[in-house]
């Protein structure tokens, strides 16, 4: 044994260039290895042009390689993408599109290599790192849950500048192909079979073994992809493919509603490549790179990428480690609790104890997490073995048996200040000194659940939003008393749910539901005021949000959405006051979605589409619109932005990052304008305080512009 290790020791001859390294082994495969030093995951940047040309001259020269395999050198990614911080160097069109230009230059380069090139893809190959892959002649990845290829450019406003899209469609139709590209979603190891993206899935043990016997084949012939009859008439003939990007252009515009330029601009250069072929398609990608760089729209969205790298990197309070979190309890089976326990378990892999006082609302919660995993193996996206492993997990009781030694317990019950408190007593009594309590209260203040509490600097706020293994955000809210500790514990707990915890200060709706509730009493006012609700829901969505404030109201649900406003009130007086229309739906039994009736009607084929005309009656309105959707959507909008930037002042919020973040994560802000607090900026703060004056001077004083707004203003001031 030691002789044949010192054998292939002395066959072997390896040289170290940077990033890359290539390995000649003695049966003419070599191995490159990327590596980038000091990273946890590689990235393609820049600077490696040369170095990997360098790479690529000496495969070229050396007759003795007759195949290639590229693998990493990191432990769980393949190539995460191209670094994007090199985008900020750009200061033109022409700039972005070089870059672009020199990416597709290498990725040519390595397709038209003399030896076979296998890509043996661990882990992620996401953008750049599937182009590379795309680039290779064949694909192996392992069946591990961390590989996952995609292309979600889109994401930050961009497009795949270096060859994908143009391979993708080439490689797996253009149907797929472009789903892919237009919506930025990764495919599994299963997936990517059955797409075509890779040639065979294998155990991570064998994964370079196989791929190796891949790097000795012949360079293949591919059929092409299309299955079926109708895919060969949509993809291969002229009226086809004229027929499918007229449609996809329709159903993409459906969608952005015009907000964002990406996604046309992947349809247009897939349709030129596939028209004109593929020196064509790859010139239209890279102009179509450049532009895409320098519009507001993708410098907004790699702005919200960066600020979310940044926050995954930080403490809760810096310079105070968080405690592992070995054990969770959760108080409560409904629909929060049971999203709570879900991602605990799957996410997290923690276990999670359900305590609720019937059974019935136990096996709900249980009955939550076991529906979602069963789509997840019914869709081949997880094994159920893995399945039973999560829902392990999870365990109920109907009492505090079981959970004495929960390292966290997080209350998910009914809006109760006296209930809450009961339940701090509760855990108090029959928890060890060390545990956390956490509690989802969407809009009581900390401070009063905390009030009778034998150790306060144990009790926090973990405000999730639903439904909860969707919703990004959690916020984390830390009364006067709450210890350093317990801060840092429960923001490293809620990342590894999943979330981006942002922690706020605690006070009345806390951040994200204090800016919601005067955007959503506009609409509520504008509704009164004559305005079709359809027209307003219509110009929120042309804004920018998923949803307008009306149907989000009735997806909350009206008792639960307005159940915080008398809180605000008290709070903060009559800036937040409702119209009275609110107490008049209630009173009719319309609480929205879950009872069927609300402001839209539930009725008939299409639930939820269209809205239910008694309403008008039953607030004695009749509907006539009187403003531009732009007048809608500012009213409504400006609303918001007083309240965030007020809040940054009373710092509620730490930073504005803080607060963009929040607002596009919590409640929907189009990420596309960076979040309340970059769309003033972009606006201008004299803009601002100029648009609020002017609605406080004609329609009230609920408009008047924030203190700090005006100060900013004076003082031209930005938030960044």
């Amino acid at each position: 044994m030691a002789e044949q290790e010192t054998k292939t020791m002395t066959d072997d001859v390896t040289e170290k260039r940077s990033a890359f390294t290539l390995t000649r082994q003695d049966n003419g495969i070599a191995i490159l290895t990327i590596d980038v030093p000091g990273e946890s995951m590689n990235t393609l940047k820049k600077e490696f042009g040369e170095e990997i040309n360098a790479v690529l001259d000496e495969i070229e020269a050396d007759s003795s390689i007759k195949g290639v395999v590229l693998t990493s050198g990191k432990k769980n990614s393949f190539v995460a993408g191209a670094d994007i911080s090199m985008l900020a160097a750009c200061e033109t069109q022409d700039d972005a599109q070089t870059l672009a230009e020199g990416g597709q230059a290498v990725f040519d380069r390595i397709e038209r290599l003399r030896p076979t090139v296998v890509a043996a893809i661990h882990g992620p190959a996401l953008g750049g790192g599937l182009e590379l892959a795309l680039a290779c002649h064949y694909r192996v990845c392992s069946d591990s849950q961390a590989t996952q290829v995609g292309l979600p450019e889109v994401q930050l406003g961009l497009l795949p500048g270096s060859g994908g899209t143009q391979r993708l469609p080439r490689l797996i139709g253009i149907q797929q192909a472009m789903k892919m590209m237009l919506t930025g979603s990764a495919a599994r190891a299963k997936q990517a079979k059955k797409y075509g993206i890779v040639d065979e899935v294998v155990p991570h043990s064998v994964l370079l073994e196989v791929a190796t016997k891949f790097a000795s084949k012949k360079k293949p012939e591919r059929s092409a992809p299309q299955k079926g009859l109708l895919n060969k008439a949509l993809e291969k003939t002229g009226f086809g493919r004229d027929f499918m990007f007229k449609k996809a252009r329709q159903q993409t515009l459906a969608k952005t509603k015009g907000n964002y330029p990406a996604p046309e601009k992947i349809i247009n250069v897939i349709e030129e490549g596939m028209k004109n072929g593929m020196k064509a398609g790859l010139a239209a990608e890279a102009k179509a790179f450049g532009q895409l760089v320098m519009t507001p729209e993708s410098y907004q969205l790699r702005q919200i990428f960066f600020a979310t790298t940044e926050m995954k990197k930080e403490e809760g309070v810096k310079g105070v480690a968080p405690k592992k979190v070995s054990k969770t309890s959760i108080l409560g089976g409904g629909l929060m609790g049971g999203g709570i326990a879900y991602v605990t378990a799957t996410k997290a892999k923690v276990p999670a104890r359900i305590k609720d006082i019937r059974a019935e609302g136990i096996a709900h919660a249980m009955k939550y997490s076991y529906d979602l995993l069963s789509k997840k193996v019914k869709r081949k996206f997880m094994r159920e073995t893995e399945m039973q492993k999560h829902m392990s997990l999870l365990t109920g009781t109907l009492d505090y048996r079981g959970m004495q030694d929960s390292d966290m317990v997080i209350e998910a019950v009914f809006e109760d200040v006296g209930l809450k408190q009961q339940m701090v007593a509760d855990i108090e009594t029959n928890c060890n000194s060390d545990t956390i309590f956490a509690s989802n209260t969407s809009s009581i203040p900390i401070n009063q659940i905390a009030a009778k509490a034998q150790r306060p600097e144990n009790i926090i706020g973990l405000h999730y939003f639903s439904p909860v293994d969707k919703m990004p955000l959690a916020e984390v809210i830390a009364h006067e008393k709450t210890s350093d500790q317990t801060i840092s514990t429960t923001v490293e707990f809620a990342r590894k749910q999943g979330k981006t915890p942002v922690v706020v200060k605690d006070g009345a709706g806390f951040y994200v539901n204090r800016i919601l509730a005067p955007y959503m009493n506009e609409a509520a006012y504008l509704i009164l005021a004559g305005e079709p609700i359809e027209h307003i829901d219509k110009s929120l969505v042309k804004f920018g949000f998923p949803v307008g404030p009306v149907k989000l109201l009735d997806e909350v649900g009206i008792d639960v959405g307005t159940k915080i406003i008398p809180i605000l009130v008290e709070a903060f007086g009559d800036r937040f006051v409702a119209p009275d229309a609110f107490d008049k739906v209630l009173e009719d039994g319309r609480k929205g979605k879950k009872n069927g009736r609300g402001f839209y009607s539930y009725d008939g084929d299409k639930p939820g589409k269209d809205v239910d005309e008694s309403i008008y009656s039953l607030l004695n309105i009749s509907p006539s619109s009187s403003l531009s959707q732009k007048e809608v959507a500012e009213r409504c909008v400006l609303m918001m932005l007083n309240e965030a930037a007020r809040c940054l002042e009373e710092g509620v919020i730490r930073n504005p990052r803080d607060g963009d973040i929040g607002a596009i994560f919590g409640i929907g802000f189009p990420p596309f304008l960076g979040g309340p607090f970059r769309y003033m900026d972009s606006l201008g703060i004299q803009h601002v305080v100029n648009r609020l004056t002017h609605y406080s001077e004609s329609v009230g004083n609920k408009f008047a512009p924030a203190d700090v707004l005006q100060t900013m203003a004076e003082k031209e001031e930005t938030f960044y």
